[in-house]
């Protein structure tokens, strides 16, 4: 029997993942650990903003590998398996960090060990090649999924003053910086190519990614309870609807 068949495997893998995702944060100046969701917002406010021009390029590229899997389904699934596992890598270095006003340079370092995990991880998908990605063998009930990856894709949200708001400009479509440098918006656009490649797709890199994606989505829930945070609370719907999905599919 396969080692990812016995009955512990997955609550291992899952349990793990926990674990890291509970990892304490590195700060310069000490905090008070039932402030991590502060320290953590203050982390995400300021972290992505020097590369924020860059957004362009994530949306480029994402269309450009898409389009690639429609032309060349044989070699599209290793683009998009390898495009995705090097933006896993970017956000690592780039979302999880940063230097905040509170507490000095700080590290969300369970969200930093993870998004290089899962990197890893896409990029020996891509090595292996075991991911294709045919649109027209999808069921239609997985298109219905379709609204919630375009919402992230989109992004139309603004932060301003510790207020969150939605920002509907159509030009954010291709110039939001939050899709390809933030973790939660990315990782739904995934999640939905997967589930349109299902069942041509590693198993395991699905669960993971999506037990992942889940744990972050119920984390974000809280936003739900702040008036000011609300619109992000929204935001992250899809962290939640399109793991579950995921996970669904993937047994």
């Amino acid at each position: 029997m396969k080692l990812a068949e016995r009955k512990w495997f997955y609550p291992l893998v899952y349990f793990a993942l926990v674990v890291i995702s509970l990892l304490p944060l590195y700060t310069e100046a000490p905090y008070d650990p039932r402030d991590t969701q502060r320290v953590i917002m203050e982390i995400l406010q300021v972290s992505i903003a020097p590369y924020a021009a860059w957004g362009w390029f994530f949306h480029v590229a994402t269309l450009t590998v898409i389009a690639l899997a429609v032309w060349q389904p044989q070699i599209g699934g290793r683009a998009i398996a390898a495009y995705f596992g090097l933006n896993y890598l970017i956000i690592a270095a780039v979302q999880t960090n940063a230097h905040t006003a509170s507490y000095g340079f700080a590290v969300q370092t369970g969200a930093l060990v993870a998004g290089v995990l899962l990197g890893l991880l896409w990029l020996w998908v891509a090595w292996k090649d075991r991911l294709r990605l045919s649109f027209k063998e999808a069921s239609r009930w997985k298109w219905a999924l379709a609204p919630f990856a375009v919402l992230v894709f989109w992004s139309p949200i603004t932060v301003e003053g510790g207020r969150a708001a939605f920002n509907f400009d159509p030009l954010l479509l291709f110039t939001s910086p939050d899709y390809g440098l933030a973790y939660c918006f990315m990782t739904p656009v995934f999640l939905f190519l997967l589930i349109l490649a299902h069942p041509n797709v590693d198993r395991f890199a699905l669960r993971v990614t999506a037990f992942n994606g889940l744990i972050y989505g119920l984390f974000n829930l809280t936003h739900w309870f702040n008036p000011d945070w609300t619109p992000m609370g929204v935001m992250h719907l899809p962290l939640l609807v399109l793991p579950v999905a995921a996970l669904i599919v993937s047994r």
